[in-house]
């Protein structure tokens, strides 16, 4: 259920007091022995708040230490890029980061201008440091970004892409995460630290932004929406993109306007997201009803999360479109002709909890497609050997190559999704709203929620290792059940929960890596009431594998 204030602009009693919270990051002393307390590596990265001793200067330098120890073993030698987003702790963890990795004589380049980094413009820098090279050879690139995506203002975070330029893989994670645990076990002995001065002084300048912008005619058509004249609203949500957006304007004489260049760590500028709480969701119809209140202004609107990793598109006949639809759109616009120099053979990548209209766009379009589990690391190998031209999650994060099937990224970049949505505009003539409803009306017009159901941390255990035959019922809302999965189909990986799907309709269960709940992510192309019957039944197929 919504909190009363869903879309509201934050009150001053919503704000974090700032303050406070960089001071608890320096004072607060982790206590291993705390599960909360601990690194925990989950898709994105060690997320927590100092106001909770879970993300604190013990936590970084921990972590940063065990990443030197890691990419020492692997052999990496190169340069490390270290980029940071507007969270008022981001700043904070940068510089215990800079101090070990200076400690460690890392070759250190950091943002030329000392502004913020999108997660895309770490990801494309390491990528395209390493062209050419080897994958096991001297001198590879790899990257550390500080920050928690879209979570809230006094949430922290770090994540580690190591040299194919993507999200970690959950070994390098899980070695990461325990040579971290057992420096903090220690009391931080063996952890190498130097002056922030002297390490400041070490680190050399790289240019995030323009390397990137400049590069963006090679992956978007950048020429159609200027020719176009299509009116682009960008709002960064108060990250990291801020000065991107404007300079992309600028470099590639768009008519786009920042619709709101603020960056304040408190985000007293956000409205409140559905549970009432500030976050940077730019999928959240609540986080995003500043900017949706002004859709007839533009042709396209488009938001970042702090990081810039994720998209939202606003359009002016329907609001902001749920993420779903924008990538059925997205992958039937680009495969369907408007990118000549992809392989004929190149999959369509998207996680298992993404909407199944993603299914009958490929089959139409005669695509083979790779299903995999949630986490944007699985698109890695595809998205760099071209296997795979566009990568996607139900929740807003993507990416595809570049106009020559080369890869431009292999993490999500929200602001290569956005650019595209205008270039749908401006080459069809028809927003990709529009378009969805063609998809809808031939296709079906499905129903697809997530909500959450209570479990204990023992049976979050038990559902991340379920086995098919954990699984009794023969049907579902129904109609009989066609697949259960514990593996993703495109590529067998473990999915760390459960996945039952019929003719119509389908359910994915895991567990929440952060909350005493698991999630259940459901689709019913038969409509909301059929949708709401699978979600009751999906309840009851779990806790009948749970009890078992």
């Amino acid at each position: 259920m919504n909190d009363p204030r869903a879309g509201q602009i934050a009150s001053p009693s919503d704000l974090v007091d700032v303050a406070h919270l960089v001071t608890s990051y320096y004072t607060g002393t982790p206590d291993p022995s705390d599960p909360d307390q601990r690194v925990v590596f989950g898709t994105s990265g060690h997320r927590g708040s100092a106001l909770k001793t879970a993300f604190n200067e013990g936590h970084i330098l921990a972590i940063t230490q065990a990443i030197c120890d890691y990419r020492r073993e692997q052999g990496y030698n190169g340069p490390l890029f270290l980029g940071r987003d507007t969270h008022g702790l981001s700043e904070p963890a940068w510089v215990s980061a800079l101090e070990v990795l200076a400690a460690n004589e890392v070759t250190i380049l950091v943002d030329d201008r000392d502004g913020y980094t999108p997660t895309p413009a770490v990801s494309h820098a390491i990528l395209g440091a390493n062209r050419g090279k080897a994958p096991d050879g001297p001198g590879l690139a790899d990257g550390i970004v500080v920050t928690p995506s879209h979570n809230p203002p006094a949430d922290g975070g770090i994540k580690y892409n190591p040299p194919h330029g993507g999200p970690a893989d959950s070994a390098a994670t899980a070695a990461i995460a325990g040579a971290a645990n057992a420096y903090l076990e220690s009391g931080l002995q063996g952890v190498a630290r130097i002056p922030f001065a002297r390490a400041r002084a070490a680190a050399a300048a790289y240019d995030f932004l323009g390397t990137y912008v400049d590069d963006l005619p090679t992956i978007v058509d950048i020429a159609r929406i200027r020719d176009a004249g299509i009116r682009i609203g960008a709002d960064p949500l108060g990250g990291a993109s801020v000065d991107y957006w404007a300079h992309i304007a600028e470099r590639h004489r768009l008519d786009l306007t920042v619709v709101n260049p603020l960056v304040d760590p408190t985000w007293r500028f956000m409205t409140l997201d559905w549970d009432g709480k500030i976050r940077m969701d730019c999928s959240s119809p609540s986080a995003m009803a500043s900017l949706i209140s002004r859709k007839s202004e533009y042709d396209i609107a488009t938001g970042n999360d702090a990081d810039s990793d994720r998209h939202g598109i606003v359009t002016p006949d329907a609001g902001l479109m749920n993420p779903n639809h924008y990538l059925a759109v997205a992958i039937q616009y680009l495969y369907g002709g408007r990118r000549p120099g992809w392989s004929s053979e190149a999959a369509i990548g998207k996680t298992l909890v993404s909407s199944s209209m993603i299914d009958k766009v490929a089959a139409a379009l005669g695509r083979r497609l790779t299903e995999v589990p949630v986490g944007f690391k699985w698109f890695v190998p595809g998205l760099l050997d071209g296997s795979i031209a566009f990568g996607g999650e139900e929740s807003a994060g993507a990416s595809f190559l570049r106009f020559d099937g080369s890869v431009w990224t292999t993490d999500k970049d929200g602001i290569i999704l956005a650019l595209l949505a205008s270039e749908i505009l401006a080459s069809t003539g028809k927003s990709p709203s529009e378009h969805y409803k063609d998809l809808t009306a031939k296709f079906g017009d499905p129903a697809y929620a997530r909500v959450d159901a209570p479990a204990t941390r023992e049976q979050k255990v038990k559902l991340a290792n379920l086995s098919v035959a954990d699984v009794k019922a023969n049907s579902l809302a129904g109609e009989p059940i066609t697949a259960r999965l514990t593996a993703a189909p495109g590529n067998g990986a473990q999915i760390g929960g459960l996945k039952v799907t019929t003719d119509s309709a389908w359910f994915a269960a895991r567990p929440s890596g952060t909350e005493d709940v698991y999630k259940i992510y459901a689709e019913s192309f038969r409509g909301p009431e059929h949708l709401a019957q699978v979600q009751t039944e999906a309840r009851e197929v779990v806790a009948a594998a749970l009890a078992d």
